[in-house]
Formats: structure tokens, sequence, C-alpha cells
């Protein structure tokens, strides 16, 4: 019988299945080929749909556990500012063993009680654990109870479209400094467990690469029961990222895939590292000596836990390619108003700024007394060009037991077993900082870094003025023809410059005018102008090595 698939839906009192059937049609016939074909489409759209906890229905709503998202969030909301509220009454004091198993539980009727506001959600129980051990992880990362409920409860929280490989909901503070995480009853419950390790690490080391829990929640409601960890965002959301990596040092299926590669801002993974950066990225002795002696505890500490599968997330905001595209970006906008005449000066003085105004944000940061890895690490490529670093070690609460160990036996037998992510603790740590410490970074050896990647700034700023004045650029301007005669006057007065504009057919520049600018240009780019432009950052890591 010819026909195409249609579907469609059937309600029960409980839930919704999709029922397929074949509806007549009067000229296609169905092919062996385009079955498959439409099996396949229906078996991606439904795991796009369905992951792990994670649902979305037709209309695009997201729920966790069959509870929209929208609703948690406000719930969660609800909580938390009721949790931090009633810390407010109880002293300090110095943390006991038994702070960290006491867990704090208050019902959330939706009209109200003597405790707790009324609301526009169903009815709900709320779970704060060990509230007095997460204060005290607060006040060590400075963190006042007013700052975290105004980022996490005066504002809608923004939902991340993208979820977690197991399907996990995250939310993001309005201000970007926080991450709240769903996660699995057995990660909550080893991280309870880990909460006086971690401690004791934590006042150790207080730099350190691990992430940041800031509180751990669990939402009651309908029999169901979703626990939610509030945990540091690594991310800045200020300036553009233009790398991201999810860094493990195995090989096995660590390309990342075509979908994430068409996102805006993909997460690569460790073959993708080696392709962009085959020469890894340098560091400054100083610098990479202490990156290595921060990451050797952490790895040390998880392995004592029998931690293994975790992550490197590395994020790479290149400070020369943002600088050439604000130059840019300067240029195109002058381009739209008619009768901005984009002289030699008007470039000159656009790039300074923007050059400038990053190299004193950059310095204001490592002369702070709270600079740390959460401001960003200098780094170099093999290029020369000037790097910031965001990095930390995420995905910590994966603990090698009886289902990672089978996971572990039946991969090796299919692929090599020294090249899969699951592994022992004792080899995953080894690999993994072989990895990060030999073909992630390296040392650089040739001290502060130089201007090197300022000549190709400078080429590149070069050929993009030629290319403005040759004839073809030129015909294509919405303004008449024109030669630029600029007076040569004292920098000091270059607000004050006056551009004659002479209207005649000339199609090539002046060899005056283009002498001048390779002199402006010059002067832009020399490195008596701004001595401290690449020494700032390198220079000034002392709070950061120490």
């Amino acid at each position: 019988m010819s026909g195409s698939i249609v579907e469609a839906k059937v309600k029960s009192s409980t839930t919704t299945f999709p029922v397929y059937e074949i509806a007549p049609t009067e000229d296609l016939s169905p092919t062996p080929n385009t079955l498959n074909a439409s099996n396949n489409q229906f078996n991606e759209s439904k795991e796009k749909q369905k992951l792990g906890h994670r649902r979305i229905d037709r209309q695009g709503e997201v729920s966790y556990k069959k509870v929209p998202t929208n609703a948690l969030m406000g719930a969660v909301q609800l909580g938390i500012t009721n949790s931090i509220g009633s810390l407010a009454n109880k002293p300090e004091r110095d943390i006991l063993m038994s702070d960290f198993q006491e867990i704090l539980s208050v019902a959330f009727p939706s009209e109200g009680s003597i405790q707790t506001p009324s609301h526009q959600y169903n009815d709900f129980r709320f779970k704060t654990y060990a509230p007095i051990a997460f204060r005290y992880f607060r006040e060590m990362f400075n963190i006042k109870p007013a700052d975290f409920l105004r980022s996490l409860c005066a504002q809608p929280l923004r939902e991340l479209s993208n979820p977690g490989a197991s399907g996990s909901v995250f939310y993001v503070s309005s201000d970007d400094k926080f991450i709240i995480k769903t996660v699995q009853y057995k990660e909550a419950e080893f991280l309870r467990e880990l909460l006086p390790g971690y401690y004791m690490n934590i006042c150790q080391n207080p730099k350190t690469f691990l992430p940041k829990f800031f509180g751990l929640f669990c939402y009651q409601s309908l029999g169901k029961n979703i626990r939610l960890l509030v945990m540091n965002n690594l991310l800045p959301q200020t300036i553009t990222l233009h790398d991201k990596f999810d860094l493990k040092g195995s090989t096995y299926k660590r390309y990342a895939s075509k979908a994430e590669k068409a996102k805006k801002s993909p997460t690569l993974k460790d073959l993708d590292f080696n392709e962009i950066y085959p020469d890894g990225i340098l560091l400054d002795q100083a610098v990479y000596d202490s990156v290595v002696k921060i990451l050797e505890r952490d790895c040390l500490v998880l392995r004592s836990f029998q931690i293994m599968d975790y992550s490197l997330l590395l994020a790479v905001h290149n400070l020369d390619r943002a600088t050439l595209e604000e130059f840019e970006g300067e240029m195109n906008d002058g381009h739209e108003g008619e009768g901005n005449y984009n002289s030699q000066d008007t470039i000159s003085s656009h790039t300074s700024l923007i050059r400038l105004e990053k190299w004193k944000r950059i310095q204001a940061q490592f002369n702070s007394s709270l600079s740390s890895a959460e401001q960003g690490i200098p780094a170099m490529n093999s290029k020369g060009e000037h790097l910031l670093l965001f990095m930390g070690i995420i995905d910590i609460l994966q603990r090698y037991k009886l289902i990672k160990k089978l996971e572990h036996t039946w991969k090796s037998i299919l692929h090599d077993g020294d090249s899969i992510s699951v592994h022992k603790p004792d080899f995953y740590k080894n690999r993994f900082q072989k990895y990060i410490f030999q073909t992630c970074f390296k040392r650089s050896e040739s001290g502060p870094p130089t201007m090197k990647s300022s000549h190709k700034f400078r080429s590149l700023v070069q050929s993009y003025l030629a290319m403005r004045q040759s004839p073809i650029t030129r015909s294509n301007r919405s303004i008449p023809t024109s030669s630029f005669a600029i007076d040569e006057r004292d920098e000091d007065e270059i607000d004050s410059r006056k551009i004659s504009i002479d209207h005649g057919p000339a199609l090539y520049p002046s060899r005056s005018s283009l002498s001048h600018r390779a002199r402006k240009v010059e002067r832009l780019f020399a490195s008596s102008a701004e001595p401290s432009d690449v020494s700032i950052r390198f220079n000034n890591t002392e709070s950061f090595v120490k």
C-alpha cells in the first residue's frame, strides 16, 4: 500500500504517546531508502526532544522530571531566598563535622505560611544541605549573603539552551557570576561525602582550579526530587571568547561533532585543540610553574577520592584579534555616516585608544589584590599573539566504581584501552597531567614576550589602508572620489587637524600621501610609543604566581 508516515497523537490520562499511521496517497510510494531516512529523522528528533530527565515538548517548552523549568526556577529562587535569609539568625562559628551532614527542610504551601510567602507554583518542600558549611565556603571566596541573593534571586535566571551530556538543566544568574546545575542523586550524595575533604583542600590551597561550590539544594514536589548545585561561572561574559575547549587527555572520540561546531560558541575537544594549537599555548616560566603546581595539587585531591573522567574547561580570549575586530568595527561605523572621512588621524587615534584601554584594564586586573586565574592568565600562541586564558576543572563528581569499571572493560575490548576517557584514577591523573603540561601548555623559554605580534597587526593595518586606496575600492564608495591632503602638525594637535578634500578625478594616492601614512603607522606601532603595552601583563603576575 502506497502512503507516507503521518504522526497522530493519542492522549491517555497520564501520558502522551506518539502513534504512526499509514495515510494513503495517490502518487507516492515508499521505498526502503525513504523509510529508513524517515526513521533516522524520527530517531534524531526523539533524541533532541529527550535527553536524560530533560524534555522539550512540541511547543518548545522545557521540563525536567516533568516539572516546567520556568516553574522550577521560580520555586528555587523562593527557596534560596528563605534559606540564605534564615542563616542570618545563626551566629558565625567554626565548622563542626556534624555541619557537613545537616539538612534544613522547609515546606512552601502555595497559600503561604508563617515562614514562607504565598506563590503561584505547586506546593513544594525545599531542602538545604550543609547550610553552615556552604556559608563558610562563600565567606572564603568573599561572597556576601546580600550579594549572593542579589545575583540569584533579584532577577529571573537565564536558562542555557545547551544541556550537558547527561541532560542536566543549567541556569545562569543575571550577573553571570553563578551557575545552578541539576545533579543526580548519586552525584549529590557523593558531593556531601566529599565536602570535608573539599573543605580541607580549600583551606590549604585557596588558589585552585577545582569548582567552587556555593550551595546544594533539593526541590521536592509531587513525588519528584530535583537536586541543584550552585557553582561559580568560569567563563566571563563581558569579553569575546575566541576558542573554548573541554580537555581530558584522551583521544578516542575526542573530536567535537558537526552539530557542536555549527554553534555560535562551540566547545571543542582534545583533537580539535591539537589542530588549532599544534605548538600548544606558551606561558611565561613563572606562570607555567604556578599553573603546574596548582593542577598537580588538584589532581592529587581528585585521585585520593577515586575521581576520574574530569576535564579542563579552557577558554581563550585573543587580545590581538579582539583589537583588530574593534579596529575594523570602528572603520565600518565611520563609513556609514555621510561625510565621515577616515583619515589616517582617525585610524591612529581610534586604534591607540582601543589598545591603551585594553592594556590598562589588564594592568588593573593583575595589580589588584584580588587578581587570580579567574581574571585571566596571560599567554601567547606560536604566532606571537597575546592571549588571556580562563580555565578550571569541571565534572569532578564521577567516581571509579562498578559501572565505570564495567564501561572501561567493555570499551577496552573494542578500542585501545589507553585512548578511551574512562580509566583508573591513577592512570587518568597521569595521562591528564601529561597532556596538559606537555601538549596543551608549554613553558616560554624566551622570557617576557616582545612586540612580535604587533608587526603582524601593523601589516594588517597597512594592507587595509592599501585596499581602501585601491581604484576598485575607491570607485565603490558612496562619497565622491577624493584624495586626502593632511596637515602635518604635531601629534598633540590631532583633534584640531583639518582635512582638505580635492574632488578631482585622481584614482591613485600621491607619493607624499602614501609616505605620510607609512610614517603615521610606524609611529603608531613604534616600540617606544607604548613601552608598557606588552610588559604590563607579564611583569605584573606576582599575585597569581605566589
